[in-house]
């Protein structure tokens, strides 16, 4: 049997128009005028993801940015020494400086270790980065001992087993570091012109110095100093030279003692002796003992007033003092003669004068050999003229 076809007859309006095909232009669409399509689920998803990726890349950019930063600004206070971090008091070494204090015992340091008790430590030490992971004192002599001593009385690690210290990384040179304690401890009300003086010495005498001159010492390490306590400290350099291994107290000598003694010793090479026999009486003399041994021997020397300013009190620089000389005094020499000697303060230090028959003499620290022959002629011309 055949199966037949069926026609279906469509019936189609007469007016019915029949739309032209859709066309494209040939040249590349905008977006914004592109055809809206629908997109699959897959092309979503592709397309959520980079677009994250790219979120995430910016941020991770951002933080890297920042690290970077953060980085170089750590390496920056690093190596000017402003991060203070908690180092452990074995770790802390003193080699490297010789210290400004003098030997012995340290009668204020109860006074600092019972306000490290009660407080804290409110300055932290400075030290400097070894190669070897540990650490150099550059500044806090004092510091450092107190919280070692507290250690050992309390035995408390956790409070001072470890010292607050500003880390500054090596470079530095010796003198630079040399003058960093320095300047510091200008400002100590307690540090001696002996000390100061000693610290010269043993800095010319230190082998990794370019100074071997301890009077040029004092220009390289006090240059914050004012010219006429430069002048006290190289006179304390010639006490300790003469006295250094005699006197077991010479940081307590006043500054016009001081410098009277040195007068003396420039007159009288055998004083060092003198005062070492008159000190054999003592079979353990206190300061106050010392001293009054120092005195007998330079009674005829010293100012009116012997105690001077302080350290201190001579830190910044200070205009010319004017003072009144002090009234000339005679009396009979050795030898019999009569002479006259006083003496009075210039920026320079102590001016010195003695006047006998035939002779004046002027002692003041100061080199007469750098000033000009003529000038320096001119100048004596001047003074004998007006003596007349």
């Amino acid at each position: 049997m055949r199966n037949k076809r069926r026609i279906f007859d469509i019936d189609m309006p007469d007016d019915a128009v029949v739309p032209p095909p859709e066309t494209f232009p040939a040249e590349k669409v905008s977006e914004d005028n592109a055809p809206r399509s629908r997109r699959g689920p897959m092309a979503t998803a592709i397309s959520e993801t980079a677009s994250s990726a790219r979120e995430r890349q910016d941020v991770e950019a951002r933080i890297r940015a920042e690290n970077d930063a953060l980085a170089h600004e750590h390496v920056r206070l690093k190596r000017l020494g402003l991060l203070v971090d908690l180092i452990p008091l074995e770790m802390v070494e003193t080699y490297k400086l010789v210290r400004d204090r003098s030997k012995g015992p340290d009668m204020e340091l109860s006074e600092l270790k019972e306000s490290i008790r009660e407080l804290g430590l409110s300055n932290p030490i400075r030290v400097e980065a070894r190669s070897d992971e540990r650490y150099e004192l550059i500044q806090g002599y004092r510091r450092l001992a107190a919280y070692r001593e507290l250690l050992e009385e309390t035995g408390d690690e956790e409070r001072f087993g470890k010292i607050p210290a500003a880390v500054a990384q090596a470079g530095d040179s010796l003198d630079a570091l040399y003058r960093k304690m320095v300047d510091e401890n200008l400002v100590r009300k307690d540090v001696s012109f002996s000390e100061m003086a000693q610290l010269a010495l043993d800095f010319a005498a230190d082998p990794e110095t370019e100074e071997n001159d301890p009077d040029k010492a004092v220009a390289r390490l006090f240059k914050s100093a004012s010219y006429s306590k430069r002048s006290y400290i190289r006179t304390f350099i010639r006490l300790n030279q003469a006295l250094g291994s005699i006197l077991r107290f010479p940081s307590e000598v006043p500054r016009a003692l001081g410098v009277a003694l040195v007068a003396r010793i420039e007159e009288d090479e055998d004083l060092p002796n003198d005062i070492r026999e008159a000190l054999a009486a003592y079979d353990d003399p206190k300061a106050k003992e010392e001293l009054a041994v120092l005195r007998r021997f330079v009674k005829d020397e010293e100012p009116a007033q012997e105690e001077g300013p302080s350290p201190e009190e001579e830190a910044a620089p200070e205009p010319e003092p004017v003072e009144e000389p002090k009234p000339a005094t005679k009396k009979l020499s050795t030898e019999g003669k009569a002479k006259t000697s006083f003496q009075f303060e210039r920026a320079e230090g102590l001016t010195k004068c003695t006047a006998a028959a035939g002779r004046l003499e002027i002692r003041l620290d100061r080199d007469f050999t750098t000033v000009d022959r003529r000038k320096l002629e001119a100048a004596v011309r001047r003074l004998l003229d007006d003596l007349n």
